[in-house]
């Protein structure tokens, strides 16, 4: 792996975690200081992500966090309503005994995050079993775009799993979808998936209407 690919995965995961919000500015002398390379390699990772909808770059003010609005939130999640029932019928397909142990114990996991409260553990687990749904699928071209869609709305994501109440109801649809994959019922995956995602459609959508 390239120098520049490091750095590139670096400031990708912080931006991701929030170290850096969105409208902040991503100033290539400063970010050369903090990861200790020189500027062409910052240059080269700030194209990468601004490609991958993470990062804006304007001229005169350079490069910033992305903002995404609510309005671009749902047509994400809308996206990837699409793709990810895919991978879920996929998922169901094609997981095996020890995939369906490794799923029933991410939601034993996020069912004892909702219990104590841990809104941050809650939504690393969320990403986690999406993420094993993706592996599990052994659909690329789909895992890769839902990859960089949620990477996109990352920032929304992680709100939403603070919000109050969410995670109970977030858990359900997460059991659901993992009861229809260890059952190998693929239309039911899908449509477990797509509820899911349906409902995150439906918070962002109320949760637009306040802040407008």
């Amino acid at each position: 792996m390239s120098n520049a690919d490091t750095i590139t995965d670096a400031l990708r995961h912080d931006i991701l975690k929030g170290r850096f919000e969105p409208g902040d500015r991503l100033l290539e002398v400063s970010l050369a200081e903090q990861y200790s390379v020189g500027r062409a390699a910052i240059r080269s990772a700030l194209v990468e992500l601004t490609s991958e909808g993470l990062v804006v770059r304007e001229a005169n003010r350079g490069a910033t966090v992305r903002r995404i609005s609510i309005r671009e939130a749902i047509q994400i999640t809308e996206a990837r309503s699409v793709l990810e029932s895919l991978i879920a019928a996929q998922a169901a397909r094609h997981a095996t005994a020890a995939d369906h142990a490794d799923l029933q114990q991410i939601i034993a996991d996020m069912e004892a995050a909702t219990n104590s409260v841990q809104g941050h553990a809650y939504s690393e687990l969320n990403a986690v079993l999406h993420r094993r749904l993706r592996e599990m699928s052994g659909h690329e071209v789909a895992s890769q775009l839902v990859a960089n869609l949620r990477d996109r709305a990352a920032h929304h994501q992680y709100r939403l799993a603070l919000m109050p109440g969410r995670s109970g109801e977030s858990l359900g649809e997460h059991r659901a979808i993992v009861q229809a994959v260890v059952a190998r019922d693929e239309d039911a995956a899908a449509q477990a998936m797509h509820d899911h995602l349906s409902s995150v459609i439906e918070v962002l959508s109320r949760w637009g209407d306040t802040q407008g």
